[in-house]
């Protein structure tokens, strides 16, 4: 999973394309993606937020 987890950070776009359904990560179940996914939205969200 942490290899997963370090591809998506250095390939952004497909970060993109999961969260559009348009690509889907193969041997990791729907309930695991989501939780990538919202990772990656949480991360953004502290990027622009009262952290910096």
């Amino acid at each position: 999973m942490m290899n997963v987890i370090q591809y998506l950070e250095q390939n952004p776009a497909l970060v993109t394309l999961l969260k559009e359904q348009k690509a889907s990560l193969i041997g990791i179940s729907a309930v695991e993606q989501k939780a990538i996914i919202d990772a990656f939205n949480n991360e953004i969200d502290l990027e622009g937020g009262i952290w910096n």
